[in-house]
């Protein structure tokens, strides 16, 4: 758990299979409007991290928080960034 988001992993043990997403916003992060908001911020936070710095072979869901909508978006990718490393998904850009 990170202050922008929640990142929750299966491993699935085969590097060969893409690396599959989910995303999740709750009621209590607001509105509909705010919980759409809340999606596009985690899903362009995603596009940026996800393919060059997470494990294939890993399903992800990434959970919105109310802090989702207001964090800064370079503190959001941070976030995803640890989380991932937290979980033991993270690699090097360069692999």
């Amino acid at each position: 758990m990170t202050p922008g988001l929640i990142l929750q992993i299966r491993n699935c043990d085969n590097a060969e299979i893409p690396i599959r997403t989910g995303f999740t916003v709750s009621r209590k992060v607001g509105n509909a409007v705010e919980r759409n908001r809340a999606k596009r911020r985690l899903h362009a936070a995603a596009r940026e991290v996800l393919a060059d710095f997470a494990r294939h072979g890993n399903e992800l869901v990434i959970i919105g928080r109310r802090e989702t909508l207001n964090r800064p978006f370079q503190a959001l990718i941070k976030d995803l960034k640890t989380a991932l490393k937290r979980l033991g998904a993270y690699r090097n850009g360069t692999q």
